[in-house]
This record gives structure tokens, C-alpha cells and sequence, in this order.
């Protein structure tokens, strides 16, 4: 299944013809030149021009976005922080009943 498919051989016998083959090249034929279209030069400015209106609530914008990620990852620090010391807790609670437990109490 794996194993390549070779196509059969050329069973025709070899030419012995060796006259050398004369190329010819097709004659040049005059073309028109044409010119280029003249380039329209592009404006140097920038393509978003911003009022001081529009600068100024762009970084108002900024300043909201980069107080709601600041609230919501130092909710998230509080959330693992309040969340290791209650299994810290736990630990504390939970060994002192286990050595309550073997003094037999």
C-alpha cells in the first residue's frame, strides 16, 4: 500500500539524430513608450486631528479605564489576601482540636 508506483518504461528506441538545431530569434517589434501617470502628491498631515475638547476626554477616558483596572485587581489582591488568612485560621482551629482530641479531653 505504502510502497511508490513507478510508471512503466519508455520501451521506444533512443533517437540517433545529432544535426545541431538552428534558433532563429523572432524580430523586435517597435512597442509605443508610454508615459507614467503624474503622481498626486499626498498631504502632510496627520489623519486624526484632535480638538482640546477631544484630547481632553480622551484622557479623561484613559484615567476612568485605568481606575476601574486598578479597583478590580486590587479587589482581586484583597480577595486572595482575606481568603489566606481565613485557611489560615482554619489551620489554626483545626489543629487545636486535633491535639484536644489525642490529649483526650
Amino acid at each position: 500500500m505504502f510502497t511508490p508506483k513507478y510508471p512503466p518504461q519508455d520501451t521506444a528506441p533512443p533517437t540517433t539524430d545529432t544535426t545541431p538545431t538552428v534558433h532563429t530569434p523572432a524580430p523586435i517589434q517597435p512597442t509605443q513608450i508610454t508615459t507614467p501617470a503624474p503622481v498626486v502628491p499626498v498631504p502632510n498631515r496627520p489623519t486624526v486631528q484632535l480638538t482640546p475638547g477631544s484630547a481632553l476626554a480622551l484622557a479623561a477616558g484613559g484615567g476612568a479605564v485605568v481606575l476601574v483596572v486598578g479597583a478590580v485587581l486590587v479587589s482581586l489582591l484583597l480577595a486572595v489576601a482575606i481568603t489566606g488568612v481565613s485557611v489560615a485560621v482554619v489551620a489554626v482551629v483545626l489543629r487545636l482540636l486535633v491535639n484536644d482530641m489525642h490529649k483526650g479531653r
